[in-house]
């Protein structure tokens, strides 16, 4: 069954089948619409794909490691663009905004601190008290 129901609180046209889901205004989500939400804490995040589930435990992030993630995102990360993305096949969609976010790690095979870039992907639920992440590797 095709389910074309949207689930972030941006609600614009759809993509049609074979168009590019890119969506040319962005960022859809202000620093002062997400920051509130990550105030929260880690309840006000949903890794919503299996993509995103899989890539989060790849990585050992914990929930405190995807807050950090996503306010480092939003207040200095270097905006990719917006795009639809569908949970899965025939599921329901939602109008995300990218991000690449550098964050210094330490690093235990080469005892030190380096720079890590992570690809972030989010959506602010439809009634706006969630974050829905699709993508974090």
């Amino acid at each position: 069954m095709v389910n074309y129901r949207v689930v972030s609180r941006y609600a614009g046209e759809l993509p049609a089948k074979g168009n590019s889901r890119k969506i040319s205004a962005g960022p859809l989500y202000s620093v002062a619409d997400v920051l509130p939400i990550l105030g929260s804490g880690s309840a006000s995040i949903i890794t919503w794909t299996k993509k995103c589930i899989s890539d989060v435990q790849k990585l050992s992030l914990d929930d405190e490691d995807l807050l950090e993630l996503l306010k480092l995102a939003v207040r200095s990360g270097r905006f990719r663009g917006s795009e639809w993305c569908e949970q899965k096949p025939g599921g329901p969609w939602a109008a995300c905004d990218a991000y690449a976010v550098i964050r210094s790690e330490w690093i235990q095979t080469a005892r030190k601190k380096m720079d890590i870039e992570y690809y972030i992907k989010f959506a602010i639920g439809k009634k706006g008290t969630i974050l829905l992440l699709i993508s974090c590797h």
